[in-house]
């Protein structure tokens, strides 16, 4: 199943990044680098996407996005416009 065809119930992704930035403040607050916290973040999210859609369709979502980055799209002045 392509991840744009996951079911979602409204407000999940909103709870879903609510918890990742509590997360993310908890653990730079306790001295770990954003960069550090990016890669585990990275690492929970391909390792739970895989076992939910398999490697073949992971593969092409990563396929996609580095165009994604490349095109500035996760760039920190895109992303508070």
């Amino acid at each position: 199943m392509p991840l744009s065809d996951a079911p979602a119930a409204k407000g999940d992704s909103h709870d879903a990044l609510r918890l990742m930035l509590t997360a993310w403040e908890e653990g730079t607050d306790a001295g770990i680098s954003p960069e550090m916290m990016a890669f585990a973040a990275l690492y929970t999210g391909m390792s739970d996407l895989v076992g939910a859609l398999g490697e073949d369709q992971v593969a092409k979502l990563m396929e996609r996005l580095a165009a994604r980055v490349r095109g500035g799209e996760f760039s920190f002045s895109a992303t508070r416009q």
